[in-house]
């Protein structure tokens, strides 16, 4: 069942992001499962919204990714992220 995840990350910047996700993407793999992402500057940090097609995909990304992240000086998130169970979801067009 699909998930959607909604995480805060306080304090995190977009250049923090940028750098993370360009060491993520010599790894495609790792987003094995994700259907969506998006990230979100505010005043506080960043906000991730990621659509995942389960829960268990979502957590073995988070499982390889965290350890990369910390390797950045990312702190560890206060809480584990917002996960909803997604009644439906599609793409336009697809």
């Amino acid at each position: 069942m699909a998930i959607l995840v909604h995480a805060v990350l306080p304090g995190v910047t977009v250049d923090q992001y940028d750098a993370l996700n360009a060491r993520l993407q010599q790894t495609p793999e790792i987003f094995a499962g994700c259907l969506s992402h998006a990230c979100a500057p505010t005043d506080r940090g960043l906000e991730i919204f990621d659509l995942w097609a389960s829960e268990e995909q979502m957590d073995a990304f988070a499982g390889r990714m965290m350890p990369i992240a910390a390797e950045f000086g990312w702190a560890t998130a206060p809480e584990r992220p917002a996960v909803l169970r997604v009644h439906h979801h599609w793409v336009p067009g697809a």
